[in-house]
């Protein structure tokens, strides 16, 4: 029997995390006793995130022969090969890939990447788009395409060409570390120690994205980041401007052991409501003490960002599944997803001005809810067997919200385990 573990560290791998000696070793012993590559692809892929290249493009060798086939191999071979700067040789085994999975978009954005890193800015851009024209969903994809862009268009003061999201985010750092601001990072997010001791999350892309628009050099774009983090305050110290920067979020019951101190409440399905200040990079908790100390309550914090929320639905979006991830849909085949990716997305699914819009895209209800990925929500009706179908088939992220749920009369309940 696979051990229980299996499936979580997986996902760390996905992440881009680097392992912890256990994790690995879980990992290997559930690979060596199954005869599909899955499993020891993602021990490759492990490889590959703790910088150990070398072992991996080894282990992929092997499985290059024993499953000739398989796109994954190659595309796991691949970035073996392009950790050790043998691009010519990476973009060989990903045509390999794409001649067994034509138009796929992994394969796609490798490509792109392997193009820009050899200055082919145009074959870069052909890829690219091509990626985008199979999942314009794709977060990946619209971030390589700044990254051809930036490389088209101006460079910074100091005639440096745009820096690429790694070597950016080793830049960011560095800087980060030479003013001792405390980081972990954990995949594409950042998490930086506030001056209050609790932890603020960035979106690495995001913070790419802002370097590609200036016209600043690298180092100085870095360290004034730095610099602004490293002064972060918490809590804006107005009434006014704290009720209009607050807004909910919904999380597990047992989210207050991560975000002890923050501000909280009881919410539907056995869930709790949190407050958070709006930040397109920058995610902070509101501290429980935040209301007293500005002589006002929390109800009156709750009733302003709920009016906030209420003020801002977002369009439901076709969707299917595909391989366990949510790629967009051309055609509307039952399944929807609430993806304005601000991290709101949970608690939008309570506000009426939303479950209207939800009534006029995907039919009436009742609905089925899953909340399993903090970036998106997924959506259906209740009697779309198809689309309960799809959703089930859905692979669960390590930031989202277990469980099955169900939207009813404008309520959230969860669903019995039975």
């Amino acid at each position: 029997m696979r051990d229980a573990r299996v499936p979580r560290i997986r996902r760390k791998v996905e992440l881009g995390e680097r392992l912890s000696d256990d994790d690995f070793e879980t990992l290997k012993a559930a690979a060596a006793s199954e005869e599909g590559s899955a499993l020891k692809l993602a021990v490759a892929h492990a490889l590959s995130n703790a910088e150990e290249d070398v072992e991996a493009l080894e282990l992929l060798s092997r499985l290059r022969r024993d499953f000739p086939r398989e796109a994954g191999v190659e595309l796991g071979y691949a970035r073996a090969l392009v950790g050790l700067e043998r691009y010519r040789d990476a973009e060989v085994a990903l045509h390999n890939a794409l001649t067994l999975n034509p138009k796929d978009p992994e394969t796609l954005k490798s490509l792109a990447a392997v193009s820009l890193r050899r200055g082919e800015v145009e074959r870069a851009q052909s890829y690219v788009e091509a990626a985008l024209k199979e999942d314009p969903l794709d977060d990946e994809a619209q971030l390589l395409s700044a990254e051809v862009k930036s490389a088209h268009g101006p460079t910074s003061v100091r005639g440096e060409q745009k820096a690429l999201r790694q070597e950016f985010v080793e830049a960011l750092l560095r800087a980060l570390e030479a003013r001792q601001v405390h980081v972990v990072r954990q995949g594409k997010l950042l998490f930086v120690k506030l001056s209050s001791g609790k932890l603020g999350r960035l979106d690495l892309a995001a913070l790419h994205a802002a370097y590609l628009e200036e016209s600043e050099a690298l180092e100085q774009t870095v360290s004034a980041m730095a610099a602004e983090l490293a002064q972060t305050s918490d809590v804006p110290r107005d009434p006014g401007a704290l009720f209009s920067r607050t807004r909910p979020v919904l999380r597990p019951s047992d989210f207050e052991q991560k975000a002890q101190g923050s501000a909280r409440r009881e919410g539907p399905a056995g869930l709790a409501i949190f407050y958070v200040l709006d930040d397109p990079d920058l995610l902070r908790y509101l501290p429980e003490s935040a209301p007293r100390e500005l002589g006002t309550s929390l109800a009156e914090l709750d009733d302003a960002a709920w009016r906030h929320l209420e003020g801002a639905p977002t369009e439901p979006r076709p969707v299917i599944v595909d391989r366990g991830e949510p790629r967009l849909s051309p055609d509307a085949l039952g399944l929807f997803a609430l993806c304005e990716a601000d991290g709101y997305d949970a608690a939008r699914v309570l506000c009426a001005s939303q479950q209207a819009r939800i009534a006029t895209v995907v039919g009436q209800g009742p609905y089925r809810v899953a909340l399993g990925r903090r970036e998106l929500v997924l959506i259906c009706r209740e009697d779309d067997a198809l689309a309960l179908t799809m959703l089930s088939r859905l692979s669960p992220g390590d930031d989202g919200i277990e469980g099955e749920f169900v939207l009813r009369e404008g309520k959230l309940e969860a669903m019995s385990a039975g």
